[in-house]
């Protein structure tokens, strides 16, 4: 059996390999601003569809609980997944505040 040995990367091999990433990166379409406004808008439309579906369960128009209570765990993840980002964000911001140039 013959087994081929592991072959190494050089320097210039890493360097195509970041600069294909970050060419691939320069032609997204989608700014962070724009793609952290829409994802806040899809969490608002989730809080919001979870609060209609629990009104309506209230008032006896949806008798199907559990997409009641799937809608307001969607919710719930979604904020949860946005507190999360804006909490790592605000770290960021504060290491970056705290760099002495």
């Amino acid at each position: 059996m013959n087994i081929n040995g592991i072959s190494s990367i050089s320097g210039n091999e890493m360097f195509k390999i970041d600069k294909a990433g970050f060419e691939e990166a320069q032609e997204s379409e989608v700014s962070f601003q724009d793609f952290l406004k829409q994802s806040i808008k899809e969490v608002n439309e989730l809080q919001v569809d979870a609060e209609n579906k629990n009104i309506m369960l209230a008032t006896g128009k949806i008798e199907n609980i559990h997409d009641v209570t799937i809608a307001s765990e969607k919710a719930k993840v979604a904020l949860d997944l946005t507190l999360a980002v804006r909490t790592k964000v605000v770290d960021a911001y504060r290491e970056i505040m705290r760099m002495q140039v």
